[in-house]
């Protein structure tokens, strides 16, 4: 009789150890390392229409700076934040429409510049040059010397 009760112990031990074991085992797994945790995609639909429709702005009224540069900035700003969200069409579309616009304009202001300072430059030289020929060359008739009337 003591050795089916020290048969059952065992057995009692043994089945302990292999629930304690299950437990561990469960429990034992780091929490942070192993889990992948999914950020909630925040709902920002408000940022990637105006990102998309600031694009549309700045692209259709590009030829009005004061209305075009501020819509394709705020274009850029709103599509970078809405990028992450389930409307990323939208935001793709705003940030590739405020790109384009602001990229026509320093397109433009650069072709503006080098223009005007080409313009510039040749005024200046030709200038010069007018002023020393109307005050330098003298128009001599010398076959009319001795023309007095």
């Amino acid at each position: 009789m003591d050795e089916e009760k020290k048969e059952i112990v065992e057995i009692e031990k043994v089945d302990n150890l292999e629930n304690t074991e299950k437990v561990v085992n469960v429990n034992t797994e780091p929490e942070g390392e192993n889990k992948k945790t999914e950020e909630p995609k925040k709902e920002r639909k408000g940022f990637c229409i105006a990102a998309m429709v600031l694009g549309i702005v700045a692209l259709v009224l590009f030829f009005i700076w004061y209305i075009s540069i501020p819509c394709a900035i705020l274009a850029i700003i709103f599509g970078i934040l809405g990028i992450k969200t389930v409307h990323k069409g939208m935001a793709i579309a705003g940030l590739v429409t405020g790109i384009v616009g602001l990229v026509i304009w320093i397109f433009l202001i650069v072709i503006t510049f080098m223009i005007g300072f080409a313009l510039g430059i040749s005024d200046a030289l030709d200038d010069d040059y007018d002023s020393y020929r109307n005050n330098y060359h003298y128009d001599w008739d010398y076959d009319d010397w001795y023309d007095f009337d």
